[in-house]
């Protein structure tokens, strides 16, 4: 087998053990939902005891919602630091002392109701969002620095199998029969510990990043010894010649601070097409169907409607499968293309058979293929493809950079749909779902017209080609359009 496109046990052990710190952000995204009312309880009772008297229902809803949102809140702040930890600690090592956090947080919460404090499980909610919003900036980097190019867009969609398997357990684990009961939920929320133990024994046999060992450590013996260990072959001079020109690329250019991402003409479009592929992933809609599902599945007289909500898991998990086979044949653009567009056709059908429920009988089996089609579609292309494309579309200098406003953009959006989505509900009704096909259109028609293709490329000449310099000599001038210069470039031959 071409060394190119092998695939060795030592490079699926580290993208998989890499994978854990997406699974744990899948998982406590998840995992608040199904105890919601019991912890109500458990807030009420806990509240009413220190004070001696009820709690009104306006305080209990305004903590439940801050006991939400505090996650994203952290996620935020923890996707902002990815830089401050990759550039002094590695790729590898960031990923083995961020899992700290795991253990306070999922410590904080699984206690919480011994200690009988609320304040407890809203710290730890806290405390484990930062950590997943770390999470989403190291895993996506460390799996594309390590992957061979042809095969980076099948390891990159790992990062969202992840999170949808720790979705999956998270609903699983959540039911009654499970940990989802008055006595178990503490364990349900400090369940994150034991991956964390795991991820941590597991990353000391994980070799560290050959991109930041030769570029940012200057170690060329350590990253090539790395590099023959993942690709199975002694030959790995294509590689090395590949990462030292793009060292001395860097070496040449400016820091690349995150206001400098903006400024600097060679990375503003870049930047602008990573913000927007996390925002499409957002305010797709996907939240406001999973929100949705329930009812729909209850209307279309479903009895227990949570088990189809994990079966709305499981089709989520499978076309993430499906993906991972795909991204590398079809091409992260023409995935993100069909999945947004597919996802917009199904919109429609959801918006017409809510408006319709109460007059034509049949037309609730339509809403409910309509649901499984827009999870489906969502996981072919706007689910992993944000994640790992902003990996692929920045060289080593300004990707740390570019990884946390890409993660903190996909957080914040995250908590805006989280808060505005329940009045938007309440205003519009049935026809919310207009409101994202709107943005699924707009985000159709920036993707056909501003996203590249960069399946088969290596990172220097997808950055090379934002700079108008693609396929040209270092000092031809910038051209006008560097997007088409781009989209024009075949992938090498040799690398594809």
């Amino acid at each position: 087998m071409d060394a190119k496109k092998k695939i060795t046990a030592p490079l699926i052990y580290a993208v998989s053990i890499a994978a854990i710190g997406s699974l744990q952000f899948g998982y406590n995204t998840g995992v608040i939902n199904a105890p919601e009312k019991i912890i109500q309880r458990f807030f009420n009772r806990t509240l009413s005891e220190r004070s001696r008297e009820a709690v009104s229902p306006e305080i209990l809803t305004s903590l439940w919602s801050l006991s939400v949102a505090i996650f994203s809140v952290g996620g935020m702040i923890g996707s902002f630091s990815v830089s401050l930890f990759v550039n002094r600690f590695g790729r590898r090592n960031s990923m083995l002392l961020v899992n700290i956090l795991a253990f306070a947080g999922g410590t904080l919460m699984g206690f919480s109701k011994m200690a009988k404090a609320v304040e407890m499980l809203i710290i730890g909610r806290f405390v484990i969002g930062l950590f997943c919003g770390l999470c989403t900036g190291f895993v996506p980097m460390y799996i594309s620095e390590v992957s061979p190019t042809s095969l980076r867009g099948a390891f990159g969609t790992l990062n969202q199998l992840g999170i949808v398997v720790g979705i999956l357990v998270a609903q699983i684990f959540g039911l009654e029969g499970i940990m989802g009961t008055e006595a178990l939920w503490p364990l349900l929320l400090g369940f994150t510990v034991i991956p964390a133990i795991l991820q941590c024994v597991a990353l000391l046999f994980c070799p560290e990043s050959p991109r930041f060992l030769l570029i940012n450590k200057m170690e060329e013996e350590k990253a090539q010894a790395v590099l023959q260990k993942l690709r199975g072959t002694q030959d790995v001079s294509q590689d090395i010649l590949e990462m030292k020109e793009e060292s001395a690329k860097m070496s040449q250019e400016k820091k690349a601070t995150v206001p400098e991402l903006f400024r600097s003409p060679n990375y503003r479009q870049a930047i602008i097409i990573a913000i927007m592929l996390q925002l499409s992933q957002q305010l797709s809609g996907i939240n406001a169907v999973f929100y949705y599902s329930t009812g729909i599945f209850e209307r279309a007289g479903i009895t227990q409607p949570v088990y189809a909500t994990i079966g709305a898991g499981v089709v989520n998990t499978v076309f993430t499968v499906v993906s991972l086979f795909l991204v590398e044949r079809a091409g992260r653009r023409t995935l993100h293309l069909v999945g947004l567009g597919g996802m917009a056709v199904c919109a429609v059908l959801m918006t017409v058979a809510l408006a319709l429920k109460d007059v034509v009988e049949w037309i609730r089996y339509i809403s409910i293929v309509a649901t499984f089609g827009f999870v489906a579609l969502f996981e072919i292309g706007p689910g992993p493809i944000p994640w790992f494309i902003v990996a692929e579309l920045f060289s080593q200098g300004p990707r740390p950079a570019a990884m946390a406003v890409a993660g903190c953009s996909n957080w914040t959006s995250n908590f805006l749909v989280g808060m505005l989505f329940p009045y938007a509900e309440k205003l519009c009704g049935s026809y919310v779902f207009l409101i994202f096909l709107v943005f699924l259109v707009i985000f159709f028609v920036f993707t056909f017209f501003k996203v590249p293709e960069t399946k088969g490329r290596t990172f220097e000449d997808i950055s090379r080609g934002f700079e108008g310099r693609a396929g040209a000599s270092p000092t031809s001038p910038v051209e006008k359009n560097p997007m088409v210069e781009l989209n024009s470039v075949q992938p090498d031959k040799e690398v594809a």
